[in-house]
């Protein structure tokens, strides 16, 4: 069975290398959906019963080692030597260094491993991280499947 969570956050990012308006420090509202799978638990009397896991775990556990960590922050490439100089002149600000580029690509297989570490066959059901889907914009995505990446 495979179930998914999606999540939503907001992040700042640049591609230096980019030959387009990408190269240019901007922002996008991003979303990933989280795909989970498992098998059903059957233990009778268990809160779990009839999931593969509680929606809200997959969310809470998402939120600490990623969303949380993403949300408002600006995502920079370590070699893009410019821009992390500014922005550690910035008092405070929730900045993000990356040894890539951070592009959608990237980003989704940054949030697989992490993710993956994150969700662990807890209920004994088998689960396991599938797929991170991260979207940039509503229209452009990029996919972290198990195994093609």
């Amino acid at each position: 069975m495979l179930i998914t969570r999606r999540l939503e956050f907001d992040a700042g990012h640049r591609i230096s290398t980019h030959n387009s308006k990408c190269r240019h420090l901007h922002g996008h509202r991003y979303a990933i959906e989280i795909t989970l799978s498992g098998y059903i638990i059957a233990e009778k009397g268990v809160v779990q019963q009839g999931m593969v896991m509680d929606f809200a775990e997959v969310k809470r556990i998402a939120r600490k080692v990623l969303v949380d960590k993403w949300d408002h922050a600006f995502l920079v490439y370590s070699g893009d030597t410019p821009v992390l100089q500014f922005l550690q002149t910035l008092n405070d600000h929730k900045t993000v260094v990356l040894d890539v580029q951070p592009t959608a690509e990237n980003l989704a297989v940054i949030a697989f491993g992490i993710l993956d570490e994150a969700y662990q066959d807890s209920y004994g059901n088998h689960l396991q991280l599938e797929k991170v889907r991260l979207y940039e914009t509503p229209n452009c995505w990029a996919d972290a499947v198990r195994g093609a990446h």
